[in-house]
């Protein structure tokens, strides 16, 4: 089993071409996911110059890592949002999702990324029998209140979806997408750099400060200047900007890959090739790759990725995997390997100005590869003098309560036990 991602081997990543170092820019973007790229594209189509600073390898963080699902919705369910912000605003919230799902199909099909991208649907796939009759209660609100059209599918029937019997049933919607997460990040760094974007790997930001009306970053490369800067690191955020680490959770997600399975076997697994996902609250993850893979996913431990928690949770998703499809029992586990994700406290995204001027997006939970995409092009917008109409860009942008975050996230063993004697209630 190798301990890296089975995507990395699908790509080419884009050769980076040779720049000078500039004395300063217009703005610095710090991250080269798909937040900082889309921002970078976006910034130059707008006449900035533009530097992206990417500690490691572009697209080398969650954003080539993720299992590749580009999902309707919010990490929040719609009715919960409706409780918690009220019907007009999460009406706005859930639109924002679909928005970006057409937004990142847009620019897919714009700068011709061969990603994979296909509108295969996800099904929701309800873990206990209270889920599946919320599932019920869901279908109706989403029609009536977000005119969102989503087909319930009875336990008895749920094997025209997914060739296992562990489920009590699911919630399809047609309208998500799937897409290969390292091809579509590196189209994105491709299409950053065709725009015009200098764009600099392995060249962290180590520190960061304002100075007047303008910014300067510390990097090994030597300083830059920037009237602006946006921080698109997400789950990489740490403590380079103290106000939105105390707001950003990094929190661990890994995934296998099984060797190529027979074509019928595939079939059977999954008849309609949609992203799948179950309503636990440490919840799997699954689809299949384009060359018939099973790629299962999930939340095996909180903390972030390292040599021990990859293999520790490589077994932990094996019996996973082997519990949703016993056909399995005896597939090969060719890879594994984890990322960091960025969650917030209230489960939603968040986008705007920090209090020293910093712009920022980031929080999406596990639902980024549209909504970072399309966040990021936002930022870029307002950083250009436009005012985005966007919820998230408004919304409140909590912390924990009583000041107990300072970016190290103590609390996640308790919130892992937790959560795990939760999923075994009935």
């Amino acid at each position: 089993m190798k301990e890296s991602s089975y995507w990395a081997e699908t790509v080419q990543w884009p050769v980076l071409a040779e720049r000078a170092w500039p004395a300063s820019v217009d703005v610095a973007i710090i991250g080269g996911g798909y937040t900082g790229l889309s921002a970078a594209r976006e910034l130059v189509r707008h006449g900035a110059q533009v530097a992206v600073l990417e500690a490691n390898g572009f697209g080398s963080g969650a954003s080539s890592r993720n299992g590749g699902m580009v999902l309707t919705g919010m990490k929040v369910a719609a009715g919960k949002l409706i409780k918690q912000h009220g019907l007009q605003v999460a009406r706005s919230l859930f639109h924002t999702s679909l928005t970006a799902i057409t937004f990142a199909e847009q620019l897919i099909r714009d700068e011709q990324i061969d990603c994979g991208f296909t509108r295969c649907g996800h099904v929701e796939l309800a873990w206990k029998p209270a889920h599946f009759a919320a599932y019920a209660r869901e279908v109706e609100m989403l029609q009536r209140d977000f005119n969102h059209a989503v087909t319930l599918v009875e336990r008895k029937d749920l094997r025209s979806e997914i060739g296992s019997d562990l489920y009590f049933g699911g919630l399809v919607d047609a309208t998500s997408a799937g897409v290969n997460p390292a091809q579509y990040a590196a189209g994105l760094i491709a299409a950053a750099q065709r725009a015009g974007a200098l764009l600099f790997a392995q060249t962290p930001a180590t520190a960061l400060r304002r100075e007047g009306d303008a910014f300067t970053i510390d990097t090994p490369r030597g300083k830059l200047k920037a009237q602006h800067i946006i921080l698109a690191t997400n789950g990489y955020t740490q403590r380079l900007a103290p106000w939105l680490a105390q707001r950003i959770v990094p929190i661990g997600s890994y995934v296998i890959a099984t060797e190529p399975l027979p074509a019928a076997l595939a079939a059977e697994l999954s008849p309609r090739r949609r992203m799948m996902f179950d309503s636990k609250n440490f919840l799997y993850y699954f689809r299949l790759s384009q060359d018939n893979r099973m790629i299962f996913g999930g939340r095996a431990a909180f903390q972030a990725e390292t040599p021990s928690t990859v293999r520790e949770s490589a077994a932990i998703l094996q019996r996973g995997m082997v519990e949703v499809f016993p056909q399995l029992r005896a597939a090969t586990v060719s890879h594994a390997w984890g990322g960091t994700l960025g969650f917030t406290f209230d489960l939603l995204p968040h986008a705007g100005v920090s209090p020293n001027g910093i712009h920022f997006a980031l929080g999406c939970g596990g639902h980024g590869v549209a909504l970072l995409t399309y966040l990021g092009a936002c930022v870029a917008r307002q950083v250009a003098g436009e005012k985005p109409d966007n919820p998230l860009f408004t919304l409140p942008f909590p912390t924990a309560p009583l000041g107990l975050y300072n970016g190290k996230p103590w609390f996640l063993p308790l919130a892992e036990t937790y959560y795990r004697a939760l999923d075994k209630l009935t």
